[in-house]
């Protein structure tokens, strides 16, 4: 499918069902190829969007594998926030 650019502007929703659908659609200018929208191949597993995070270089993987460690709150040395903010406000 081929598509001028205002054209692709004026029907996105169009568009965009017809690359849901696997076509792929060449948008154009003034007559000549600009960029190709087509649908994303592996879709949205969690794997494969980790598999492209990672290649692209957003995130490294895991230094050991497993489940994380149980979650436990931490215990909170010195003074509470709330005093600290509230000495904060009286200060003014």
């Amino acid at each position: 499918m081929q598509i001028g650019l205002r054209e692709a502007n004026q029907q996105f929703s169009r568009l965009m069902k017809a690359v849901r659908g696997g076509k792929e659609v060449l948008l154009t200018e003034r007559g000549r190829p600009l960029a190709m929208v087509k649908p994303i191949r592996g879709g949205y597993e969690a794997e494969s969007i980790i598999q492209r995070l990672e290649t692209a270089g957003f995130l490294r993987p895991a230094s050991r594998r497993g489940a994380l460690p149980p979650w436990g709150p931490r215990s909170v040395r010195g003074v509470p926030v709330s005093q600290t903010v509230r000495k904060e406000r009286d200060d003014r």
